[in-house]
C-alpha cells in the first residue's frame, strides 16, 4: 500500500519505520532540511538501547504533499491542524488517518469532505533523537476507529503490521479516543509539573493522591459509564510506561508548544458547558500554560 506521512516528529518517525517493510511510505517534513537528512542517512530506530537497521523511505517536505497516496496519516500535534486542513481538503483524495491526542479535532474532521476519514490512539512511547533517527521507548499497539467511511485501508494497515507494532481496530471512535484522553488528562499534565517519570504517579502514595482526584473530576465532566473501567486502564498504562516520560514533560522540557488546549483546554470548555466546575484542570491547565508563557518569555 503507498501510504504518505505528514509529521517529521517522534510519532511520524516511528510510523515512516515500522510500516515501510510492508508498504511504500513517503514522509512529509516541515522543513526541507530535515526531508535532506531522512534522504540522505535513512530512518534509524533505537530501541532497548541497540539500534535497529536503517528502513529507506521517501522525504519531502510538506509543501509537496499531493494527497496521492492510497492512505494519509496525520502525525502532526492537535494545534498545527488547523493550518493543515486547507492542504487536506483541497488535495486528499485517498483515505486518511488522524493520530491527535485529545478529542478537540473531532470538530475539524466534519469539515472535510472525504469519504474515509479514521482516527487513532497511539500507546507507544516514543522521542525523536534527531531528524532521522527515533527512540521506541514503550512498545504497546495502535488503536484506530472509523470516523466516516469503510474500515477497507485500516484492515490492510492491520494485516500488513510489522512484529512488534500492532494495530487495533475499535468499534466506536468516541470510546477509544475519551480512553485516550483521560490518560493525557491526568498523567500528562501532572508528569510535566511535577518533573517525574509516569510511574512516580502511582508509587508515591502523595502523588497518588492527586492523581485519584484529577481522574475524578475528569470522569464527573465526561460522565464516564464505568468510572472504574477506565481507572484501571488509567493505572495501567502508567504501570506499562512506568520508566517513560510523558509527552508533555518532553515539550516542556524541550521548550516546545504543548497540547495543553486540546486536552485540558477542552474538558474545561465541556466543563464550562455542562456548568461543572474543575478545579484542579483549571489549576494545572493554567500551570502548563505558565510554563509555555515562560518558553515564549525567553
Amino acid at each position: 500500500m503507498k501510504i504518505g506521512i505528514i509529521g517529521g516528529g517522534s510519532i511520524g518517525l516511528l510510523f515512516s519505520y515500522y510500516l515501510s517493510g510492508q508498504n511504500e511510505v513517503s514522509i512529509y517534513t516541515r522543513t526541507q532540511e530535515q526531508a535532506n537528512e531522512i534522504n540522505e542517512h535513512g530512518l534509524h530506530l533505537i530501541k532497548g538501547g541497540i539500534e535497529q537497521g536503517t528502513s529507506r523511505v521517501k522525504a519531502a517536505p510538506i509543501k509537496e504533499w499531493g494527497g496521492n497516496e492510497e492512505l494519509t496519516i496525520v502525525a502532526v500535534k492537535q494545534y498545527q491542524l488547523p493550518k493543515l486542513l486547507p492542504e487536506l481538503k483541497e488535495k486528499m483524495r485517498g483515505s486518511i488517518l488522524f493520530l491527535q491526542n485529545g478529542y478537540g479535532h473531532i470538530k475539524l474532521l466534519s469539515e472535510l469532505a472525504i469519504n474515509e476519514v479514521f482516527v487513532g490512539s497511539v500507546e507507544h512511547g516514543a522521542v525523536r533523537a534527531n531528524g532521522y533517527t527515533v527512540q521506541h521507548n514503550g512498545v504497546g499497539v495502535t488503536r484506530t476507529a472509523v470516523f466516516r467511511g469503510n474500515p477497507g485501508a485500516l484492515r490492510e494497515l492491520s494485516s500488513k503490521a510489522a512484529s512488534g507494532f500492532p494495530f487495533i481496530l475499535e468499534t466506536d471512535f468516541k470510546e477509544m479516543l475519551i480512553k485516550k484522553l483521560v490518560v493525557n488528562a491526568v498523567i500528562n499534565p501532572l508528569t510535566a509539573i511535577l518533573k517525574v517519570k509516569n510511574g512516580e504517579l502511582i508509587h508515591n502514595p502523595y502523588y497518588f493522591k492527586i492523581f485519584e482526584q484529577l481522574f475524578e473530576e475528569c470522569a464527573c465532566i465526561l460522565e464516564l459509564p464505568d468510572k472504574e473501567q477506565y481507572f484501571n486502564n488509567l493505572k495501567a498504562v502508567c504501570e506499562k510506561t512506568a520508566n517513560n516520560h510523558s509527552s508533555m514533560y518532553k515539550d516542556i522540557e524541550n521548550r516546545r508548544q504543548t497540547e495543553v488546549d486540546a486536552i485540558l483546554g477542552y474538558l474545561l470548555e465541556l466543563a464550562k458547558n455542562k456548568n461543572k466546575k474543575a478545579p484542579l484542570i483549571h489549576n494545572y491547565y493554567h500551570c502548563i500554560k505558565g510554563k509555555e508563557h515562560e518558553r515564549e518569555g525567553a
